[in-house]
């Protein structure tokens, strides 16, 4: 009897306090979408200046000529996201706050980004591409953490309901200032070789912008205290606990599917190429690909979005790779332009789809203080493969050529969303069937568990 009413104290003390961090985020709601929403505009402008395929790329191949260390650059960018989610994971799965940490990745980002400037405008020769190639390292170190303590946070502040419109708005915002400031930036800055370099000059362009978002969001976001703080467990500990989240089936299967999308990308940077052997290769026809891809990500992000937040991103994540399949092989099978042009807002289209859907849908497996880990699971997962994918890729076309390749990336995508179609429930409605048994259930001391 002591123990079923100790266990009974303990449920009702937990559910009064996430009562309570609910209240407090539904009062603080239209600030702390606000604070989201702008920070996310601005970050979205700048860090696509920086992870665009263009400007690095670009840059690194002006410093040096080669394509393999063009091809290194990108590597060493995802390498560096392999190391820091879990540990970042590690540390937020317990803390009371997650903003202070938020803010601490945060700022390491835009001083790695002012490094860049730096090198390109005070260093010359191979000590400004060292510099350079350690810069991306670390900006793919401090990205992965990013990535985990700001989707965190916006899971702890926003209701999961409206998440995707706030994704939605703000990755449509932050996409047509994006590209409009590309545009300058190619034009006014590099062209001209503005203060004598003109990718230092647009990296410290991206400094700026990332910085007021992120002074925004410091001033105006309002974070409640987590309602079940864990206790403080070290980075070891919980790595040994990744076996425990392995075994809820439906986040193991999506953890396969999520493997073989990014696995799928490694033809990504051969499209455009295979594109203009049959259409083309001048730079009017790039220029078109290269908006109806951009232009398609950045409206496909509202309808995502809202389909999103009122059926769940299962079924948004298999809409988009129908749209990824559907693209490739309309590349393949219509030697036409209309068909390369409607490619790539296929292409477009999915990779915001799949983008907004894959960290939507981690956030809700399972318990809320396990979500760190299953999002810095997620991202390491991500980081890694991706890494390996250019070098996987450019053997696979040197070797075999484009069409074995595409054919490979079919293959994947179609493994994909044949694991989420068949071994990955929608989370949500797996949730409600929990909470149901949970209040069927006669003895709270053995809860159902997710499987």
């Amino acid at each position: 009897m002591a123990r079923a009413a100790a266990i009974e104290k303990r449920i009702t003390e937990e559910a009064a306090s996430a009562q309570a961090a609910d209240h407090f985020v539904a009062e603080n709601f239209r600030r702390n979408y606000r604070a989201n929403l702008y920070y996310g505009m601005f970050g979205q402008t700048g860090f696509r200046l920086i992870y665009a395929p263009t400007f690095i790329p670009a840059y690194i191949h002006q410093l040096t000529g080669s394509d393999a260390l063009v091809g290194s650059g990108a590597a060493l960018l995802q390498l560096g996201m392999i190391f820091s989610p879990i540990f970042s994971a590690s540390r937020l799965d317990h803390a009371p706050r997650i903003l202070p940490h938020a803010m601490r990745t945060g700022a390491a980002m835009r001083a790695v980004i002012l490094a860049l400037a730096l090198a390109g405008w005070f260093l010359r020769g191979w000590a400004e591409l060292a510099l350079t190639l350690a810069c991306l390292f670390l900006l793919g170190l401090f990205t992965g953490a990013q990535r985990v303590a700001f989707q965190l946070l916006m899971a702890k502040v926003i209701p999961v309901d409206r998440r995707g419109r706030l994704q939605a708005w703000r990755n449509f915002t932050g996409g047509i200032i994006a590209a409009v400031l590309s545009y300058g930036a190619g034009i006014w800055l590099i062209d001209r070789n503005a203060l004598g370099n003109g990718y230092a000059t647009t990296f410290f362009l991206t400094f700026l912008l990332t910085s007021i978002g992120l002074l925004i969001l410091v001033r105006l976001l309002r974070e409640p205290e987590a309602p079940t703080p864990h206790r403080r467990v070290g980075f070891v500990d919980r790595l040994k606990q990744l076996p425990q989240l392995l075994s809820d089936r439906d986040y193991r299967h999506f953890l396969v599917a999520q493997g073989f999308c990014v696995l799928a990308r490694i033809a990504s940077p051969f499209f455009i190429l295979y594109a203009g052997a049959r259409i083309g290769t001048d730079g009017r026809v790039i220029g078109l690909l290269a908006f109806c891809y951009l232009g398609a990500d950045t409206l496909a992000n509202l309808l995502w979005g809202h389909m999103g937040d009122r059926i769940g991103y299962r079924a948004t994540l298999i809409a988009s790779l129908a749209i990824w399949i559907g693209s490739i092989i309309l590349l393949l099978s219509v030697d036409a332009a209309w068909a390369a042009y409607l490619c790539f807002c296929g292409l477009g289209a999915a990779s915001a789809g799949y983008l907004m859907s894959q960290q939507t849908m981690v956030l809700e497996f399972g318990e809320r203080g396990q979500a760190g880990m299953r999002l810095g699971l997620s991202t390491t997962l991500e980081g890694a493969v991706a890494a390996a994918g250019p070098l996987v890729g450019g053997i696979v076309a040197a070797l075999a050529g484009y069409v074995p390749l595409f054919g490979t990336a079919l293959a994947c995508l179609l493994i994909s969303l044949v694991v989420l179609l068949l071994g990955v429930r929608e989370p949500r409605l797996r949730r409600a069937e929990v909470i149901a048994r949970t209040r069927a259930a006669d003895d709270w001391a053995d809860p159902p568990v997710l499987r």
